[in-house]
Parts: C-alpha cells; sequence; structure tokens
C-alpha cells in the first residue's frame, strides 16, 4: 500500500510510482496504449472521459488483466451517494479512488468506512486543489487563501477523516509532506517532462521535480499517450525518477 519517501535508491521501481492517465474515448484506444507501454507502467488512470465512454467493463478488463487501477472520478455528492459510489468500485477491483476533499469531513469518512467494509486495501484520495488552479482562480470562487494554504487544510482534513492520501500538485508536496508527515500518500498530477506543452495545466513540475518533492505517485498523461513511441517515452519518464532518487 503506502511506499515510505525515504526511498532506497538500490531497491527502488520507478514503475511502483507511475500511473499513466487514459484519458482517451475508447476502450480499444486504451487497450493500445495499456500495449505500448507494456511492462514500463503497472498502474493506470481511468477518468471520467473513459469511464463515461465505456463504463465500468474497462476497469474489470484491465484488472483482470494484472493492471492497477487508479479510478479517478472525484466523487463529490453527500454521503450516503459518495458511500455507495465507493462500494461499487471497490467491488470493481480499483486500486485507488478520489473523492473531493471539499466535499467535507462526514462524506471523506462515508468513502473510507464504505471502502473498509467492501474491500480494505482500497486507498481512498482526497482531492485537494485542480491542478489547472491558481491563486487568482480560487478568489473568484469565494475561497479567500491561497493554493498552498487550501491544499494544507484540505489534505488536513482528508487525512483526519481516514483517507490514505491526497491528490496535489507536487509544488506543494514538499509543505504537505512537512506539515503532515510522511506516513500518507501524494498522488501528483499536472506532471510533463522538461519541454513538453503544459496543456490546460497551471502548476505544473518534471517527474524528478515531483518526486523530489515527496510525490508517491506522479500521474503522467498526454506526454506518453499521445507520444509517438508510448513505451520509449514512459521509459525516459521512469529513468528521470530513479535519477531524483539516487541524487
Amino acid at each position: 500500500m503506502y511506499d515510505s519517501m525515504k526511498y532506497d535508491s538500490k531497491r527502488y521501481d520507478p514503475r511502483q510510482h507511475l500511473i499513466v492517465a487514459l484519458d482517451v474515448s475508447s476502450a480499444d484506444a486504451a487497450q493500445k496504449i495499456v500495449a505500448a507501454v507494456g511492462d514500463s507502467a503497472l498502474t493506470y488512470k481511468v477518468g471520467m472521459q473513459l469511464f463515461t465512454a465505456e463504463g465500468p467493463r474497462v476497469v474489470r478488463d484491465l484488472v483482470s488483466s494484472g493492471r492497477r487501477v487508479f479510478l479517478d472520478l472525484k466523487y463529490h455528492d453527500i454521503p450516503t451517494t459518495v458511500a455507495a459510489a465507493t462500494r461499487e468500485a471497490a467491488e470493481l477491483g480499483a486500486g485507488m479512488i478520489t473523492v473531493h476533499a471539499a466535499g467535507g469531513g462526514k462524506m471523506l469518512r462515508a468513502a473510507v468506512d464504505a471502502a473498509r467494509n467492501v474491500n480494505p486495501a482500497l486507498m481512498v484520495l482526497g482531492v485537494t486543489v485542480l491542478t489547472s488552479l491558481e491563486d487568482q482562480d480560487l478568489d473568484k470562487i469565494g475561497i479567500r487563501a491561497r493554493v498552498v494554504d487550501q491544499v494544507l487544510r484540505l489534505g488536513a482534513l482528508a487525512l483526519s477523516s481516514g483517507c490514505q492520501g491526497v491528490v496535489a500538485s507536487a509544488l506543494e508536496a514538499s509543505e504537505l509532506r512537512s506539515g503532515l508527515g510522511e506516513d500518507f500518500l501524494i498522488v501528483t498530477p499536472g506532471v510533463r517532462p522538461a519541454g513538453k506543452d503544459h496543456g490546460d495545466q497551471s502548476r505544473v513540475v518534471t517527474p524528478s521535480e515531483a518526486i523530489a518533492a515527496g510525490a508517491s505517485y506522479i500521474v503522467v498523461g498526454r506526454p506518453i499517450t499521445a507520444a509517438a513511441n508510448p513505451g520509449s517515452e514512459a521509459r525516459a519518464i521512469l529513468e528521470q525518477m530513479s535519477l531524483a532518487v539516487s541524487a
């Protein structure tokens, strides 16, 4: 489950810490990416696009093929509804799911309890602040706080509510570690190799920067999935991750 951030560079396997985002619109496209990446990744993200297009079967197929699934649907609803959805995700065999920490402690605890009752190994992660948002964006929606302060506030709430980790930019990872300790997961989207287009992400770091900052897992989508050779791109990212640990 949790891998200590005090990595032993001789035993570190970056494949255990890379999540490839299958942000595509069909199971066929997803399967082609998985085949192209090969054994360079063990965990795949199924998000709203693919899940909406193909439904739960795509999760079952990935799990049955031996892959781990990060089901990133960002549940945010009343506690009863989120608990019911979490139970279904646990039954599907997902390894990690996301819930919006802004949904509050009751909702977070409902998700954690539901996961524990069906599959105690399922990791419930509290989403803090989306990596597309900056300080001025929070101000426009009425949150009078810097991004980093909001991340720390929601991270503390998620952990006190029983979540095993959080989703946050690696730009906040070091402060999360300093403020909340080592024994929880930090999953970081918004990761781009140096020189790659940032797309719609605002708070972006490189793979090596994310690992060095204390990320447990990095989520990489388009730089791998849109590459001419996804397997080669994944291996290049794994090498950057390993260098960060050995530095």
